[in-house]
């Protein structure tokens, strides 16, 4: 058994609770609203849309890509073919056992530290065992499920039985955020990425702080056995065609080592490299336009294998090479030829074409073992570990994930998405726009529209009930406060970023 930290103040708040915007908080001009959908609008196996081929463009975006580099590229993809065969048969023996668990009471732990550490950045999945209480994560579970019955047009997926809930205010999900164990285990998970030099050739500085998670405001899912309509299979966010696009992870160059034919030097863990990256080109309903360094979410439930859990393939740096690469290569022989997975069987396209296997402009990046056959998805999805409520599980942002496709526990299966993301400037910007949804009651920027969202729902929170009830770290990750730049202990350019959020959300003269 593992300790579990006591609990911060339970906050109950009584139905219904008054929509006041808070008169001190600036606000910016509102974002385009995204089209009306539910989290099946980012993914077509949800859907069930047809995807059509991609524009004659992304040709020439790929034949840009690897311009100079074919030779290499060819090498690159042979020692990664390799590379996946050893991968798979670590990941078939060991299994969950890859996934590193930490205890929440451990975290400055040196010893348990330097562990994890190293297995993290191995598998890019991890378990914080007992951020909050088991009785604070279940009385959270039972005060949004009273929301819910309290407001019956709440929209979720499946339309009929939802499982995911199009919901962003309520106040289990606004005190989930606004823990401050939370917001620890957030900013330890941050300090694992690496920064490059603090300067680039233009002098221009890495203005981004690991140390200040800022709130990104996500749906919540409650997954009752039998379930079979939330069957979401491996699949990546932040996009899909961005990522080989110029214009999208481009900007920061985040993955030209493996275009080049060097995926051994590329680093997943490097975040100077994606600040500038625009990863929602095409403004999708779903579609995250803000820098999460890890995918996470709340337990509300004891929940594992085969009951509605999650599925990771933990193999972050050999996998996200092999996706990025495998449009430009295609095998000579069929698939149901014995050579099919060999080598030798897979050559670079010519001519290039716009294929990008699982790639849809607006959509998420999906995968599936017919065209993704060397990644064997069937052996190298693995669940994360058998979760208690309270615990929580974060992944890396290029992690291939995927639920499984039947619930067949006898439990409801019942998370809190709630990502860690560090403060940048386009993060500040982000936060101001979903400041402006959080005292309205809309849907947060990134995610469907829809004609009131929760504006009516009774016992939604409001900013006031922040301001007055949970404290100033909270506050500031929610972009309800100023960010407090007087800590001697601080870098400069970590000052340097504070000072630009708080301008940025209008918090002149801090």
């Amino acid at each position: 058994m593992f300790r579990r930290p006591r609990p911060i103040r339970s906050l109950r708040p009584t139905l219904p609770i008054a929509r006041i915007r808070p008169a001190s908080i600036a606000t910016l001009s509102p974002s385009t609203p995204k089209p009306v959908g539910d989290i099946s609008s980012v993914f077509p196996s949800l859907s069930g849309t047809p995807s059509p081929p991609l524009p004659s463009r992304f040709a020439d975006v790929k034949k840009r890509l690897i311009h100079d580099h074919e030779s290499q590229l060819q090498e690159s993809w042979r020692e990664l073919l390799a590379v996946l065969l050893l991968k798979r048969e670590w990941i078939k023996e060991s299994r969950s056992d890859v996934i590193p668990e930490i205890n929440f009471n451990d975290l400055n732990d040196v010893v348990e530290r330097t562990d994890f550490r190293d297995a993290l950045h191995t598998a890019g999945v991890a378990v914080i065992r007992g951020v909050v209480s088991e009785k604070e994560a279940l009385d959270w579970k039972e005060l949004v499920q009273r929301y819910i019955r309290t407001n019956p047009g709440t929209r979720g997926f499946p339309s009929k039985s939802p499982a995911v809930y199009e919901l962003y205010w309520s106040p289990s999900q606004i005190l989930a955020r606004a823990h401050q164990n939370l917001l620890k285990a957030q900013a330890f998970l941050m300090s694992h990425w690496r920064s490059a030099p603090t300067a680039d050739s233009n002098g221009n500085r890495t203005l981004i702080s690991t140390s200040h998670p800022v709130s990104y405001a996500d749906r919540l899912r409650i997954r009752q056995p039998g379930d079979s309509g939330f069957a979401l299979g491996p699949h990546i966010d932040g996009g899909s065609c961005e990522r080989w696009e110029e214009d999208g992870y481009g900007r920061g160059g985040v993955y030209n080592a493996v275009f080049e034919g060097n995926w051994t030097n590329y680093d997943p863990w490097e975040m100077t490299c994606r600040i500038p990256v625009q990863s929602d080109l095409y403004t999708s309903p779903g579609g995250c336009s803000m820098f999460r360094m890890f995918q996470g979410w709340l337990a509300m439930s004891e929940t594992g294998a085969g009951e509605g859990h999650l599925m990771v393939c933990p193999a972050l740096k050999e996998a996200t090479a092999y996706f990025l690469l495998r449009p430009f290569f295609s095998p000579k022989k069929t698939f149901d030829h014995p050579d099919y997975l060999e080598p030798d069987n897979w050559t670079l396209e010519d001519p290039l074409t716009s294929n990008l296997q699982g790639a849809v402009p607006g959509n998420g990046q999906e995968l599936n073992s017919i065209l993704h056959p060397h990644l064997s998805l069937r052996d190298t999805m693995v669940h994360v570990p058998r979760v208690q409520p309270g615990d929580y599980v974060a992944w890396h942002c290029d992690t291939i994930h995927a639920v499984d496709n039947i619930h067949t526990g006898t439990a409801d299966s019942s998370v809190m998405y709630i990502p860690a993301c560090p403060l940048t400037e386009l993060n500040a910007e982000y936060l101001a726009r979903q400041r402006d949804a959080f005292a309205d009651g809309t849907p947060a920027p990134d995610f469907p529209s829809s004609d009131e969202g929760e504006n009516q729902h009774r016992g939604r929170l409001t900013p006031e009930f922040v301001m007055k009830n949970i404290s100033v770290e909270a506050q500031r990750a929610m972009g309800l406060a100023a960010f407090d730049m007087e800590r001697r202990d601080m870098l400069e350019q970590e000052r340097v970023v504070l000072r630009r959020a708080n301008e940025i959300l209008g918090f002149t003269g801090t």
